[in-house]
């Protein structure tokens, strides 16, 4: 698994020195404090994580990470579907 990593790695041209960061997906965390006559079978005490059955690793470069802002259009905005406001509607007189 380790030489797949890093034929990925060299495929998007990330370099030793960059910083990469390896976490995991997919998990929960509790962040309710239970009573003390909890039912164990569907509550989590507070703070404890747990690991889904289909968690995943994130592999992230944050040397490469674009934190800029997004920008306006540099044209006007023509929207495909014109936004049409409702009618008003009446109220029934009866």
């Amino acid at each position: 698994m380790i030489d797949e990593i890093n034929s990925i790695i060299e495929k998007l041209n990330w370099e030793k020195d960059d910083d990469i960061i390896v976490e995991i997906g997919g998990t929960i965390v509790s962040g309710i404090h239970q009573g003390e006559n909890y039912n164990e079978k569907w509550a989590t005490p507070y703070g404890v994580r747990k690991y889904n059955k289909d968690a995943f690793i994130i592999i992230s470069n944050q040397s490469r990470r674009d934190l800029t802002g997004s920008k306006p259009m540099d044209r006007e905005h023509k929207p495909a579907h014109l936004y049409k406001p409702k009618t008003e509607v009446k109220e029934d007189a009866t």
